[in-house]
């Protein structure tokens, strides 16, 4: 009897504790939020993404890219997807983000779908957090609970971009205090730079580290002067991941023991020491499915950074410009 008694009070505890901590973070937002206002959403937005990252493999990464560059600034509200207007000027014309971002063909051709379907209903910055986790799991990366019921801005900050977006160029300490100026810990800045495992770079972000950085494979540093001269195309690009750039694996974390992080950034998470973040990033490269699941807990931190929700901000209809 005692045991049974004891058993009941554990259970009844952990679900408390489920209760009031695992959703108090998110209880603004939740997973069935379009359940049945518009549940052909997931599907929708699926399918064109499957489609598009089919029809050019670069773009699953570039889709994964706006979820982070829209929530680091001001919020996951969609503020990026909006053009300049007589009133603020876009985000998409900021330093970190101009001839840079891609993949806002394909939010368009989603948000034009939904619209049809279920009108005034999704939201712009909904569909970068939806898009973001299917486009992560078509190139092999593993799903994540996605937590909705975001609203969109109507208003955008290029010079809050320049800001807040944490810098290609940046040490490592800078990197943690950008993370932690967004609630976000040093465990989550390791597991979400783990995103550079697909995707592709300018030569004008990696070009001053493989020709002033001394913590750089000289093989690999020899191979990139190749593709980016020192007085080359900023354009040329080259691979985040060197070993396989189209697969969402841990390969990443082994180019950074082996010193071949193309970003300075990247590289300043491993330093061969025996530091926590070093130590984090040898355990990654050890366990591919820690990584997995690590990422998809961050991403889930990282969706939920200063929403609007209620009665703030609208839905879009068009998601580049406010109704």
């Amino acid at each position: 009897m005692a045991s049974s008694t004891y058993f009941m009070f554990k259970l009844c505890f952990t679900i408390f504790l489920l209760i009031h901590y695992g959703h108090q973070v998110y209880a603004q937002l939740s997973p069935d939020f379009y359940s049945t206002s518009c549940p052909k959403a997931p599907f929708i937005i699926k399918s064109i993404v499957i489609s598009a990252v089919a029809t050019e493999l670069r773009m699953g990464a570039s889709l994964l890219r706006l979820h982070f560059h829209d929530c680091f600034v001001n919020g996951c509200d969609g503020s990026l997807l909006l053009d300049s207007t007589a009133n603020f000027t876009s985000e998409k014309l900021a330093k970190p983000n101009l001839n840079s971002l891609r993949g806002f063909e394909v939010v368009d051709k989603i948000k034009s779908e939904l619209e049809r379907v279920c009108p005034g209903v999704v939201s712009c910055a909904d569909i970068l957090a939806i898009v973001a986790r299917d486009a992560t799991v078509v190139l092999g990366g593993a799903p994540w609970i996605v937590y909705l019921g975001r609203r969109d801005s109507t208003t955008a900050s290029a010079s809050a971009a320049d800001v807040q977006l944490p810098s290609p160029f940046s040490n490592l300490s800078t990197l943690i205090s950008d993370f932690k100026n967004k609630g976000l810990t040093p465990k989550d800045l390791v597991a979400l730079s783990g995103s550079h495992t697909i995707g592709m770079t300018r030569c004008t972000v990696y070009r001053s580290r493989i020709y002033n950085d001394t913590n750089i494979n000289k093989g690999y540093a020899a191979s990139l002067k190749k593709i980016c001269p020192i007085s080359g195309d900023d354009s040329n690009l080259a691979p985040l991941d060197t070993t396989t750039p189209n697969i969402f694996d841990s390969a990443y974390y082994t180019n950074l023991l082996n010193f071949k992080g193309i970003l300075h950034s990247d590289q300043a998470l491993f330093n061969g020491g025996n530091g926590l973040i070093d130590y984090q990033v040898k355990a990654y490269t050890a366990n591919s499915l820690s990584f997995l699941k690590d990422f998809g807990d961050s991403m889930i931190r990282m969706g939920n950074i200063s929403p609007l929700t209620g009665s703030n901000g609208e839905i879009r209809s068009n998601c580049r410009k406010a109704n």
